[in-house]
């Protein structure tokens, strides 16, 4: 006699945390759209001076700081992460001390520091070239070039130290094996694989780099913040100006950030890429293991 068959019913488990969690957040994000709809804040402005030629200019100037300080934090990065793997303990001690101080101090007050340097050293020579008064080599956009480059570069000479440590030693023996001197080592053999690890902190550090350049407002140089604090002290649309810079930031780390996924696809090929028809691999796998049976 057979035995006697039973279905089995699977009765779903009832996650009613979820549905009160969901809940929760779905009230507090209408009731901060109530209140922002209802708030004394003519959005019209913020539209309106999204386009404005002084934003627009101040715009350029936060790219344009964001990118030139950035590369001066790679270039610094790179040269202090290789002196900090030195053997030589010279060049590792101030490698170390130049990471130390710049990432243990403020960038605020760094760029302070560059920016009010004429009380110190009221003049600027150069033997052979001549003298200038620092009031007049310093200017705004040279000091947050200077605050914001050479501190990007002690947190980029971390990054690139564990993108060189991140390459087996194996390979650096044996490109000496074959000859090769440790900077040819360095520039062809290490520093291209140590992309991968690279690129991804590279691409977060520029995004909050463009943030981070809104400090500059500090120094008056005419960034995106600076270039709404304008507009705001004449016709006192404090938070509707401020509003049109959030955009303008919203859109630029959205842009860059598209460009940092692209780029670290690019950097990742041949250690993530997928098979090109994984339906087409799975079907002649079973053929191959149809056969083997």
């Amino acid at each position: 006699m057979s035995a006697a068959r039973h279905d089995i019913i699977a009765v779903p488990v009832r996650h009613y945390g979820r549905w009160a969690g969901a809940a929760s957040v779905v009230a507090g994000l209408a009731l901060l759209v109530y209140a922002f709809s209802n708030a004394d804040i003519d959005y019209a402005v913020t539209g309106e001076f999204l386009t404005a030629p002084t934003i627009l200019s101040g715009m350029v100037n936060t790219v344009l700081i964001s990118v030139l300080a950035q590369l001066l934090g790679i270039g610094l990065g790179v040269i202090a992460a290789v002196m900090r793997l030195s053997k030589n303990p010279v060049t590792s001690k101030v490698a170390s001390a130049y990471i130390w101080f710049f990432r243990g101090t403020p960038v605020l007050v760094q760029l302070l520091v560059w920016y009010n340097l004429a009380y110190i050293f009221p003049v600027v020579s150069v033997p052979g070239l001549g003298t200038w008064q620092t009031n007049d080599v310093m200017t705004p956009m040279l000091a947050a070039l200077l605050g914001l480059g050479i501190n990007e570069g002690a947190y980029m000479a971390e990054i690139v130290r564990a993108g060189i440590g991140s390459v087996d030693e194996g390979q650096t023996e044996a490109a000496h094996a074959l000859g090769m001197s440790p900077q040819r080592t360095m520039r062809r053999i290490v520093l291209p694989q140590a992309m991968r690890v690279i690129v991804p902190p590279t691409g977060n550090e520029f995004i909050n780099m463009l943030k981070t350049s809104s400090l500059a407002y500090a120094i008056q140089y005419g960034e995106l913040l600076q270039s709404a604090v304008k507009i705001y002290s004449n016709n006192l649309a404090i938070i509707e100006l401020l509003f049109t810079v959030s955009i303008w930031y919203l859109v630029l780390t959205s842009v860059f950030s598209l460009f940092q996924y692209q780029l670290e696809r690019r950097f990742s090929r041949g250690s993530t890429a997928a098979p090109v028809d994984g339906r087409l691999t799975r079907i002649g796998n079973n053929l191959r293991l149809g056969r083997s049976r």
